[in-house]
């Protein structure tokens, strides 16, 4: 909790417990000027409604989490902070999809834009999974933007 204040402290924490390479492997990827993505399960950001769950993976350059499913809250969060919360279309592609595996989403702010559908390439493997969004156009407005500050200063 000392750290609270200090995000690019605190994001060096970032599933410590489960993956503790994950924050470091993460700044990695930032630096060399690509973006991150999450793969997770059912239920994603359960217990984290507070931001910093939302603001330390942005800071270390998270642009989508792809789950199984979301808390209704931490999803809006995630929102706000530029990261995009998606949902695989069929939940046991989940099990396909292994940690450190390069995954994309290509032409992503097009097809954002004009309400399309999604696909998340695994480069690593080979293969391509339909995931799923559900945004309101603000919404949109505000992962297109990098999130709800971005978007106030548009």
């Amino acid at each position: 909790m000392k750290y609270r204040s200090n995000i690019a402290t605190y994001a060096r924490f970032v599933f410590e417990v489960i993956d503790p390479g994950f924050a470091e492997r993460a700044m990695t990827v930032k630096n060399l000027g690509r973006y991150n993505i999450i793969v997770a399960g059912l239920s994603y950001g359960q217990g984290s409604s507070r931001e910093h769950a939302a603001i330390c993976p942005m800071y270390l350059g998270v642009k989508a989490v792809i789950a199984k499913s979301f808390e209704r809250i931490h999803a809006a969060n995630l929102i706000n902070f530029g990261i995009l919360p998606l949902v695989f279309a069929r939940e046991e592609n989940y099990e396909m999809i292994a940690q450190g595996d390069r995954i994309e989403i290509p032409d992503i702010r097009r097809l954002l834009e004009k309400g399309a559908p999604l696909k998340a390439k695994n480069i690593t493997r080979g293969f391509s999974v339909d995931v799923l969004y559900d945004l309101t156009e603000r919404q949109k407005q505000m992962i297109l933007a990098g999130g709800a500050l971005n978007l106030r200063k548009g």
